[in-house]
């Protein structure tokens, strides 16, 4: 097992591959690659190595210095991991960019971050290249296989800044409160903290130097996977089988030709899961424990009397690192409770009311954490980017305010009750209300909207739009219908509203807010009713025509 010896993401990499050569590093199954290779993708730890190597003396001819960004669009590919150690190892941080994104996403990524660089499967050159234009910023994209061959000479000052653990390894972008997505500063530390709290993670979770195996679906531009089940498995020796996404269908045949020994999920695939036919021998897995969050309390026992694999909660975020994560990871587990866990001995931790005072044992409060002992913000990423306002607020008295509210148990663990933050939690991606509503309210059919969360039985919440429409313009499904396929042309497609329903009027206060919590109660007596239009079935990922 390794210690924090390393200084960058890409030192832990090259010294694991030193030690564990032969072992497999990555394995792509066949589901998860079909659009570009034919069958399964299987690298070593030396195979990786020397791919990297290769990239990083392109990248370094070309001209790249530390403290540079450049933007990554290359899914949950072999060259998405190949790309970040060859960047890293010259001190560039890189920027992950959801594939899902479209054109106003694009445009406030390339020009919020800086990037000097973007490199895209090909596929995606094109819209990179446009929202990069049109941002007015004057970058090159190129497709990932011509970076070795036709990577252009980047004009650049020499940088003095040195390699470690306080450098910036990756600027993820992260839904807030305040509309736009923000940029949170992650450094080498960061990154290396996550996988070593991995390794020392207790219960049923274990990695096992040089022979353990993590499935994971999740994407690698949120931090569960990019720094969660990767350094893992990096600092472990271990094996990651990464798919491109959950595939309910493909899920169990990927488990029996890979054999994981663990597996990470979102809330809402469990709930898929138990919705499929049974089979004779679906604990025939090997799969000593799944880690994740947010499993519906209805179907966390049934989905481990069913498939024999414990679902071990955990709450963390991604401005929090390993500084505050939490999990069940030993009993009792309180399955079907929203339990997360302990406070463990590394954390503090407070649950506050509107008035900032702790409530009593017992009562929801919004969490405060920090990480105990001397330096509070270790672990914790290292401030949003180009708003060091936002980051003090989060930072208010010295604890870091989650938005997050739970309770304690009578016996001390933690239950997840609900979240303070104007955040939309569907299938594990986190949206902005303010977001999407800055973009409806560009909609000509649209006067005035507000956007909240509603229950959606198997993504845990839904998108909905209340809507006052434009003068000239009909509360019909027709509009309804435009204004969402509309919506999918400027945003990720989980973004739009799932349902809509055209009103009167809105809740607002006296200076033109609006009221929340009116708004909630809102939605909850129309969503039921035919005032509201269901839209849902419209949501669909947007495919790229394959390479």
């Amino acid at each position: 097992m390794m210690s924090l010896e390393a200084e960058t993401v890409f030192a832990a990499f090259e010294a694991t591959a030193e030690k564990y050569p032969s072992n497999a590093f990555l394995v792509i199954p066949a589901s998860a690659c079909r659009s570009y290779a034919e069958g399964e993708l299987r690298y070593t730890y030396a195979e990786a190595l020397a791919k990297i190597a290769t990239l990083r003396d392109t990248y370094q001819a070309a001209g790249l210095q530390p403290g540079q960004r450049v933007a990554i669009l290359l899914e949950n590919r072999p060259a998405y991991f190949f790309h970040w150690f060859a960047l890293n190892a010259l001190g560039v941080s890189v920027v992950p960019i959801n594939p899902d994104y479209r054109s106003a996403e694009l445009e406030y990524l390339l020009e919020h971050s800086e990037a000097v660089l973007a490199v895209a499967i090909a596929a995606r050159v094109g819209d990179l290249q446009a929202a990069a234009d049109s941002a007015g910023r004057g970058i090159r994209v190129v497709s990932d296989d011509q970076v070795p061959r036709a990577l252009p000479r980047l004009a650049s000052t020499p940088s003095a800044q040195a390699l470690g653990r306080e450098t910036e390894c990756a600027l993820l972008y992260t839904s807030g409160t305040t509309g736009r997505p923000k940029g949170c500063l992650l450094s080498n530390d960061y990154f290396l903290r996550m996988g070593m709290r991995y390794l020392n993670r207790r219960g049923p979770i274990k990695l096992v130097p040089g022979r353990s195996r993590i499935m994971t679906p999740l994407p690698m531009f949120h931090m569960n996977a990019m720094a969660g089940s990767t350094m893992g498995v990096v600092m472990s020796g271990s094996c990651l089988i990464q798919l491109d996404r959950f595939h309910p269908t493909t899920w169990w045949s990927d488990i029996a030709a890979t054999r994981p020994t663990g597996v990470h999920y979102l809330g809402v695939m469990p709930a898929i899961l138990l919705g499929l036919p049974e089979t004779g021998n679906e604990r025939d897995h090997g799969i000593q424990f799944g880690t994740g969050a947010n499993v519906e309390p209805a179907h966390h026992a049934a989905f481990e009397r069913r498939f024999g694999i414990p679902l071990i909660e955990g709450w963390a975020m991604t401005e929090t690192g390993s500084g505050a994560a939490i999990g069940a990871d030993e009993e009792p587990r309180h399955v079907g409770t929203r339990c997360f866990g302990k406070v463990p001995p590394t954390v503090e931790l407070r649950l506050v009311g509107e008035d900032g005072s702790d409530v009593l044992h017992g009562m929801p409060g919004e969490m405060l954490v920090r990480h105990a002992g001397p330096d509070k913000r270790l672990g914790f990423f290292s401030g949003y980017l180009k708003d060091p306002e936002a980051t003090a607020a989060g930072w208010a008295d010295g604890w870091w305010h989650t938005g997050d509210v739970a309770r304690f148990g009578p016996d001390g663990c933690l239950h997840f009750v609900d979240r303070k933050k104007n955040v939309i939690r569907r299938s594990g991606e986190n949206i902005s209300a303010l977001e999407v509503e800055a973009i409806l309210q560009q909609h000509p059919s649209i006067r005035q909207v507000a956007v909240t969360a509603v229950p959606d039985e198997v993504r845990g919440e839904e998108v909905m739009a209340c809507i006052v429409v434009a003068p000239q313009s009909a509360p019909t499904p027709a509009t309804a219908e435009a204004i969402v396929d509309w919506t999918m042309e400027k945003l990720a497609y989980y973004k739009a509203p799932g349902w809509i329903s055209f009103v009167a009027s809105l809740p607002t206060t006296a200076t033109q807010k609006i009221q929340r919590g009116e708004l909630r109660t809102l939605t909850a007596s129309l969503v039921a009713t035919p005032k509201s239009i269901d839209l849902r079935s419209r949501k669909r990922r947007q495919r790229v025509p394959n390479e």
